[in-house]
């Protein structure tokens, strides 16, 4: 089998799960306009994330924040982004968004060329930004359903789109595939390192959602679900600071 009819048989293998899945949905059972009908069982799987960021995610973070200098940190954030963009790329085809697909390569070979292999952003200094997109948006624009809404173990807040986004971008993202091993795993290394850095740069905050909160597990779902709807163009609803994100 072909590397690309192993991605497109991907592809439609995700979408297939999905609307299997999403003809479990319950309307009735519901937070705020979420599905969330295994809540005991999100419920349990937030305090496992709770408890792996407390005993590992969170120690780790302060240690690589502590020993790598600032600049090397955003070095490694620029270079797990520019990795992620021939997934981007992909994506904004098969959405049909053609300029968002050019725009996208176009700043991958000035990051290349120009920066170093990506370990510098000369395009956002040209005022071609990063127009981020996954796997989830795509089956959004292909009609398909939010689902339910779904904790998953590491990876947090998540709904069964997207669950089933993460897995195919995961599956078919061209670096992964094209590159040979042990290249393969620097887009894995960088995104790791990456989040490391956010935790540490996000602390204070993150450690206020996560631990002084009244019900960390309710206010994640709600930020998760507000933001990404609100990331897929659906504006109806507030609209709540992401706090992995800078301010």
């Amino acid at each position: 089998m072909s590397r690309l009819t192993y991605i497109i048989r991907a592809s439609f293998l995700g979408v297939g799960l999905l609307l299997s899945a999403c003809a479990t949905v319950d309307p009735e059972v519901s937070t705020q306009g979420v599905s969330d009908p295994r809540e005991a069982e999100n419920r349990q799987m937030h305090a496992f994330n709770k408890d792996v960021d407390r005993v590992l995610f969170s120690p780790v973070a302060d240690g690589y924040g502590m020993i790598v200098p600032k600049p090397v940190r955003n070095s490694v954030s620029r270079f797990a982004d520019h990795l992620s963009l021939p997934n981007d790329v992909m994506n904004n085809l098969l959405q049909a968004d053609i300029g968002g697909a050019m725009h996208n390569t176009f700043r991958f070979a000035v990051n290349t060329i120009v920066g170093l292999g990506g370990f510098f952003d000369p395009a956002t200094a040209m005022g071609v930004q990063r127009a981020d997109t996954d796997f989830g948006e795509t089956l959004h624009k292909w009609g398909a359903p939010e689902g339910n809404y779904v904790e998953l173990p590491l990876f947090g807040p998540s709904t069964t789109r997207d669950t089933v986004g993460l897995v195919v971008d995961l599956v078919t993202d061209p670096v992964t595939v094209a590159l040979e091993a042990p290249e393969r795993y620097l887009g894995t290394g960088a995104y790791v390192l990456n989040k490391l850095g956010n935790r540490y740069d996000y602390d204070a905050t993150i450690d206020s959602l996560l631990y002084e909160s009244a019900d960390s597990y309710a206010q994640a779902r709600s930020i998760y679900i507000q933001n990404r709807r609100f990331d897929l163009g659906i504006t109806s609803g507030d609209a709540y600071a992401d706090p992995y994100l800078e301010p």
